[in-house]
C-alpha cells in the first residue's frame, strides 16, 4: 500500500486501493471512493447502466487522478448506496446533485459515461453553476437515435454472453473484430484488479429501473443543448451499438462549445479500449483555462 505508486503524502493514487467511503444526504447513504490530489476542481464520474464502483476502468480513473481529485460514487439504490433506484434520468440527476453538494463541493467537472452522460446533461441544464467542464462518453441526447433500443440489446447480449460463457460487456462495449475482442478481455481483467472491499452487486430491480429510465430518455423530446455554455468533450467508438455513434456527432453539432473524438474499430467502450489516448485528451481538455 505504501509504495510510491500507490500513495503520495495523503493522496491515494491507485483506484484499486481507494477506500470505500459514505456520505448521507437526502435520505440516502451514498457509497463513494476518491483519489488523486485534493487541489483544483474535482472530477465526478457518473456511471453506466448496471455499473457499480468496480465497473470503472482503473486505467481511466488512475490516469485522470494523476492530475485531478477524482470521485466515483453509487447513485441512489445502486451498489452499496441505499434507497431505491429512480426510473427517470432527471431523478438520478437530482440525486447526483444531492451527493455532490453533500461533499461540500461548489463546482465540479463531470465525466458521464453512457447513462452517466445522460445524467450529466440534465445536471448541466438544471444546475449550470455547479459544472465547470463536461466530458460525455458513449452517450447520447434525449430522444437520440436508437437509445430506446438499449433494453432489447442488453437482453439479447446477456443471452449471448451466458451461452458463450463470456462477460456481457464483451458484446455490449466492444466490437467483434480481433482488436475489439482482445480489448474487451483486457478490460474485463482490469476490472478484477481490486481484490478487497469490492462493491455490492447491482440488484435486478435497480437494473430494471435504470433500463426504464434510459428507455424514457430515448423517447423524450430533444432538449435545447444550445444553452450549455460549458466546454464539452465528447468521445465514443466508431461502432457503438448501445448508443449509436451518430448521437455523439449530433450532440457536438448542438453544443456550442464542444469537440469530438471518435476511436476507430471501437464500440461503446471506446474510451476503455483506447484508455491511453482518452486519458491524454481528457487531461489536456481539463487543463485548459
Amino acid at each position: 500500500m505504501n509504495d510510491s505508486h500507490e500513495v503520495r503524502g495523503d493522496a491515494v493514487t491507485s483506484y484499486k486501493n481507494a477506500p470505500a467511503r459514505t456520505v448521507t444526504a437526502g435520505g440516502v447513504t451514498f457509497s463513494y471512493r476518491e483519489l488523486g490530489p485534493r487541489s483544483g476542481t474535482p472530477v465526478v464520474f457518473l456511471n453506466h447502466l448496471y455499473g457499480v464502483l468496480d465497473n470503472w476502468d482503473p486505467r481511466v480513473v488512475d490516469g485522470i487522478a494523476a492530475k485531478h481529485h477524482v470521485i466515483t460514487f453509487d447513485n441512489r439504490g445502486v451498489g452499496a448506496s441505499t434507497g431505491s433506484t429512480p426510473r427517470t434520468i432527471q431523478a438520478m440527476a437530482a440525486d447526483a446533485v444531492t451527493f455532490i453538494k453533500a461533499l461540500g463541493l461548489e463546482q465540479v467537472d463531470i465525466h458521464g459515461f453512457s447513462m452517466g452522460g445522460m445524467i450529466a446533461q440534465v445536471i448541466v441544464q438544471t444546475n449550470p453553476e455547479l459544472v465547470r467542464k463536461l466530458i460525455l462518453t458513449g452517450t447520447g441526447p434525449a430522444g437520440g437515435e436508437g437509445i430506446k433500443n438499449v433494453t432489447v440489446l442488453s437482453h439479447l447480449d446477456t443471452v449471448r454472453a451466458l451461452l458463450t460463457f463470456q462477460d456481457v460487456k464483451q458484446f455490449l462495449f466492444f466490437t467483434r473484430t480481433a482488436n475489439g475482442r482482445r480489448a474487451g478481455k483486457e478490460f474485463v481483467a482490469r476490472l478484477k484488479e481490486r481484490t478487497v472491499d469490492r462493491d455490492k452487486a447491482m440488484s435486478p430491480i435497480s437494473y430494471s429501473n435504470q433500463l426504464k429510465a434510459i428507455h424514457r430518455w430515448g423517447l423524450e423530446k430533444p432538449h435545447d443543448l444550445s444553452a450549455v455554455r460549458q466546454p464539452v468533450l465528447v468521445a465514443n467508438g466508431d461502432h457503438d451499438r448501445m448508443v449509436p455513434t451518430k448521437n455523439s456527432h449530433d450532440m457536438v453539432r448542438r453544443l456550442p462549445n464542444s469537440e469530438l473524438v471518435i476511436y476507430p474499430d471501437a464500440g461503446h467502450g471506446g474510451i476503455f479500449q483506447f484508455h491511453g489516448q482518452f486519458v491524454k485528451t481528457a487531461l489536456e481538455f481539463l487543463a485548459r483555462p
